[in-house]
């Protein structure tokens, strides 16, 4: 089952978009989308990675207008990192290019593979929102 896994996840992979962003800098921007405005120490201890590292990939993601700091409401002195309009536009074109990858991929299965895979969709879903 490994092996399989590994298999579809770098053929899902092959159809990120040219000059994507990477998986943690994905993540990220679709956690801040999900979850709301979240601290830096937050962010890396859900993402698994070190806050250094963390510090470096919103810096990146600063710059490049996908997210902004601003201060917590309640205490001015802690930061929250918030999503911004640009950041989830990428998540949706990165989204679409993904998802019309994959139909290309579908497209060569059988309807027996197609019910299949959907099928099993429900246990995917459970595992990744378990994991999250």
């Amino acid at each position: 089952m490994t092996v399989a896994v590994e298999r579809v996840f770098s053929l899902l992979r092959q159809g990120n978009p040219p000059n994507d962003i990477s998986l943690t800098a994905a993540s990220t921007i679709w956690r801040l989308q999900q979850e709301g405005p979240r601290k830096l120490t937050d962010l890396a201890a859900a993402e698994g990675v070190t806050q250094p590292a963390m510090t470096q990939l919103v810096q990146r993601l600063e710059r490049e207008g996908l997210v902004v700091r601003s201060a917590e409401p309640t205490d001015r002195r802690v930061v929250l990192i918030e999503v911004t309009q640009a950041g989830i536009d990428l998540l949706e074109r990165r989204r679409a290019v993904r998802a019309g990858h994959l139909a290309g991929l579908m497209a060569g299965l059988t309807e027996q593979d197609e019910e299949l895979i959907a099928a099993a969709l429900p246990a995917l879903e459970r595992l990744a929102r378990e994991r999250r």
